[in-house]
């Protein structure tokens, strides 16, 4: 999806191996197209940055375990 989710736009790609990727901005900003083929850096900042919410929702799961066992 677009980060800027009013426009109802779907700006994402996927690539070889199943990874998506999200362009910067919205595909519908100022008339321009969205890029097609984002640098390797930016891949790895994309792929970086997915890989932390990654973690972070498998910490908010096992912490939710957690509690939930100790509830009984």
């Amino acid at each position: 999806m677009c980060h800027q989710a009013s426009c109802g736009c779907e700006s994402h790609a996927h690539i070889p191996g199943g990874v998506t990727y999200h362009h910067e901005g919205c595909c519908c900003d100022h008339g321009h197209s969205p890029r097609h083929f984002p640098s390797r850096e930016e891949l790895i900042n994309e792929m970086e940055d997915y890989l932390k919410q990654l973690r972070a929702e498998a910490k908010g799961v096992e912490e939710r375990l957690t509690e939930m066992k100790k509830e009984g």
